[in-house]
C-alpha cells in the first residue's frame, strides 16, 4: 500500500456536531466531539465562535432545548454503558443539575411539557426488563410514576395539550401508539396495527397528531392520526420512497420532511393547510445535496438540521422555510485535507442469487490499477439500517490507502420499502449473507479489483454478517475485521439487555426455537474459517455483550488460524472515545497492512 498524505490521526479528529436544538431565545445547542468525546455546544449566531458547555470524560448522547426557557436536558452514560442520567443546564447562569441519580437504570428521553415545567421520560428502574413512564419537575424533584409498561421497551414520542403520547416497540419496525394523561394515568391505545412502524410524532397547531408511518403502504408517508378513531389521512406521500424525517411547527404549522431518495436526502417545506389534510408547498431550500441526520425548529419557526457529504463532516445548518434560504452556522473544516481528495460513491446495483437488484455504494481509489486494487466489503448493522453517503473518515483514509469501498445494502434493510426489510427475518436470514456472496462475485468483474485481497467488514449485525460471510463463503475473503458482532444467537439472546429481548427475537428467531438459532449462528462453523480475523469489542456493550467476541476469538485460534482482539474496558456498543477510536483503528490499518 502507499502511505496516505495524512496520518490515520488527522482523519479521525475532524470533528462533527449532532443533535441540534434551538432554545427560546434563538440559540443553537448541539453536540460536538471536538475535545474527544461528544459535549454540549453553544452559538448564539452562524459563524461566531462557539462555546463549550459541558466538560465531563464521558460522552453526551443528546440535548433538547426548553419550549419556555434558556435551558437544556442532556443525556449521559458511563463508560458507553447506555444506562443514560439526565441533566439539566442553565444556559443564563451555567449550573448544571442532576435531574438522575439512578446508575443502574436506562433513561430514555421524551420531551418537554409544552410549557416547559416539566420532563417526561421512561426508565427501566422497577424492573430491567420493563420501561416505565415517569414525569419530573424542572428543578430535580423525585421522578413521579405515571405509569407502568408491561414489559419491553417504550419511547416518549411527543407531549401537547391532549397529553402524552408513547409508543410500545414489538420489534424494530413494529410500533403501536397510545396516549396517557400524566394526571390520571389514564391511557388509551391510538393505533392497533401489527408490523406498522410510527415515527417523527408530533403534535399540529389545533393539537391535531401527526406522524410518518407505512400504515397500509410499502413506503413510509406524512400522516395525520385521528386521536380518538385512529383514523389515517396521508398528508404527504414519498412515492416509491420513504419519508425519512418529518418536523412540524406548532405554532406556525409550518412543516418540513424529507424523503430519502437513494439514500440521499432530499428536503421540502411548506405549511399545513387550513383543514390540516394537506401541505401548501414553500420554495425549494437552498440545501446541498447530501444527508440529514435530524430536523427541528426554533422558536420562530427557523428549522435546524444536521447534514453530512462525502466530502463533509455533519454540521448544522439553518434555514427559513418559508423563503428556502439556508445559513451554516457550525463551519468543522477537515483539519487541512483538501476536500477534492474526499471522494463521492458511485450508485450500483448488482444481482444476487434469486435475480434480486441489490443496491450498493462503489468507490474507487485514486490511481487505481487493474487488478491491483484491494476492497473493503464494509456491511453496516441494524440490520434494519441503510448505508448512506455521509462523511465516513475512515472511508476517505482507506480510499487514500489504495483500497476500494463496496458498501452493500442487502435485503434487510431500510431505505427501500417495507417488503425490501422484511425480507431477511428469522429463517430467511442466510438470504441476506447469500447477497454478500453475490456481491463479491459482482466485484470479480470490476477491471480494477484483485480478487484474491478482498476484506469482510462490518458493525454490529454488521459484524454478524462478516462472520457469516467468512464461515458460508470462506474462500472469498483474504482478511475480515469484526466489530461487535454476534457470533452465537442463543447467547446472544440469553445474555442481551432484558428489554431487548422479545423485541430481537421478532428479528432474529425466538429462545424457544434453537434449531433455527444454531443454523445461523457463525460460530457452529468456526472450523471454516481460514482467513485472519480482527475483533473489536466493548466490555460494557449492553447490545451485543462480549461474550460473543471472546467465544469466536477462541474457537479462531484454536484452528490456528491469525486472530486479534481489540477490548475496550470503558466501551460499550460504539467506542466514543476518540483516544479509544485512534488504538483501535491503527491497530486495523496495521492488520490489514500485514494481511491484504
Amino acid at each position: 500500500m502507499s502511505d496516505a498524505r495524512h496520518p490515520l490521526t488527522r482523519y479521525l479528529g475532524i470533528d462533527s456536531a449532532s443533535s441540534p436544538t434551538m432554545t427560546v431565545d434563538g440559540t443553537l445547542v448541539y453536540l460536538a466531539d471536538t475535545t474527544g468525546t461528544p459535549q454540549v455546544w453553544s452559538l448564539d449566531e452562524p459563524g461566531s465562535f462557539p462555546s463549550r458547555l459541558t466538560a465531563h470524560d464521558e460522552r453526551v448522547s443528546f440535548v433538547s432545548a426548553s419550549p419556555t426557557r434558556s435551558e437544556v436536558v442532556f443525556g449521559m452514560d458511563t463508560g458507553s454503558d447506555e444506562h443514560d442520567q439526565l441533566y439539566r443546564y442553565d444556559l443564563d447562569t451555567g449550573i448544571e443539575t442532576a435531574l438522575t441519580a439512578t446508575p443502574e437504570a436506562i433513561h430514555g428521553w421524551g420531551a418537554w411539557r409544552p410549557d416547559g415545567d416539566e420532563t417526561v421520560f421512561v426508565a427501566n428502574r422497577r424492573d430491567g426488563g420493563t420501561f416505565d413512564v415517569y414525569v419530573q419537575d424542572r428543578d430535580g424533584t423525585d421522578a413521579t410514576l405515571v405509569h407502568e409498561g408491561p414489559g419491553g421497551f417504550l419511547s416518549i414520542e411527543a407531549w401537547g395539550k391532549p397529553g402524552i403520547v408513547f409508543s410500545r416497540a414489538n420489534a424494530s419496525f413494529d410500533q403501536n401508539l397510545f396516549l396517557l394523561d400524566p394526571e390520571t394515568g389514564d391511557h388509551r391505545k391510538i393505533t392497533d396495527d401489527a408490523d406498522v412502524r410510527y415515527h417523527d410524532v408530533t403534535f399540529g397547531p389545533n393539537g391535531e397528531l401527526y406522524c410518518v408511518t407505512n400504515h397500509g403502504a410499502d413506503t413510509t408517508y406524512v400522516c395525520r392520526l385521528g386521536l380518538h378513531d385512529g383514523t389515517h389521512t396521508v398528508v404527504e406521500e414519498a412515492g416509491n420512497w420513504n419519508v425519512s424525517h418529518f418536523s412540524l411547527h406548532g405554532r406556525t404549522g409550518r412543516a418540513v420532511w424529507v424523503r430519502n431518495v437513494d439514500g440521499y436526502s432530499e428536503v421540502h417545506a411548506g405549511r399545513l393547510t387550513e383543514d390540516g389534510d394537506s401541505i401548501e408547498p414553500f420554495a425549494e431550500p437552498n440545501l446541498p445535496t447530501g444527508v440529514v441526520f435530524g430536523v427541528g425548529f426554533g422558536p420562530d419557526g427557523e428549522c435546524a438540521l444536521s447534514m453530512s457529504r462525502s466530502d463533509d463532516p455533519q454540521n448544522v445548518l439553518v434555514f427559513d422555510p418559508k423563503t428556502g434560504t439556508a445559513e451554516r452556522w457550525t463551519d468543522f473544516g477537515t483539519l487541512g485535507i483538501p476536500r477534492e481528495t474526499f471522494l463521492d460513491p458511485e450508485i450500483v446495483r448488482y444481482e444476487s442469487f434469486d435475480g434480486r437488484e441489490i443496491p450498493a455504494y462503489w468507490t474507487l481509489p485514486p490511481n487505481a490499477k487493474p487488478g491491483e486494487t484491494p476492497v473493503i466489503v464494509d456491511i453496516h448493522g441494524g440490520p434494519q439500517y441503510q448505508r448512506q453517503p455521509w462523511f465516513y473518515p475512515m472511508k476517505q483514509y482507506f480510499l487514500q490507502e489504495g483500497y476500494a469501498i463496496f458498501e452493500p445494502n442487502v435485503r434487510g434493510s431500510s431505505g427501500y420499502g417495507t417488503a425490501y426489510t422484511r425480507l431477511d427475518d428469522t429463517d430467511k436470514r442466510m438470504d441476506s449473507v447469500a447477497d454478500i456472496e453475490a456481491a463479491v462475485q459482482w466485484l470479480h468483474g470490476r477491471d480494477a479489483v484483485d480478487a484474491d485481497r478482498i476484506v469482510a467488514y462490518g458493525r454490529s449485525y454488521g459484524g454478524f454478517m462478516v462472520l457469516a460471510a467468512i464461515t458460508e463463503y470462506p474462500d472469498l475473503w483474504a482478511a475480515a475485521v469484526d466489530f461487535v458482532g454476534i457470533a452465537d444467537f442463543e447467547t446472544f439472546l440469553e445474555n442481551t439487555g432484558e428489554w431487548r429481548r422479545s423485541h430481537r427475537e421478532q428479528e432474529y428467531g425466538s429462545l424457544d426455537d434453537t434449531d433455527l438459532l444454531e443454523r445461523i449462528s457463525p460460530i457452529h462453523e468456526a472450523d471454516r474459517i481460514s482467513c485472519p480475523l480482527f475483533i473489536q469489542h466493548g466490555a460494557n456493550d449492553p447490545r451485543v455483550p462480549v461474550g460473543e467476541a471472546e467465544q469466536i476469538a477462541e474457537k479462531v485460534r484454536e484452528r490456528g488460524v491469525p486472530v486479534e482482539t481489540c477490548i475496550f474496558e470503558d466501551e460499550g456498543h460504539h467506542t466514543t472515545s476518540r483516544e479509544n477510536l485512534i488504538e483501535e483503528f491503527e491497530r486495523i490499518a496495521a492488520f490489514l497492512d500485514e494481511h491484504v
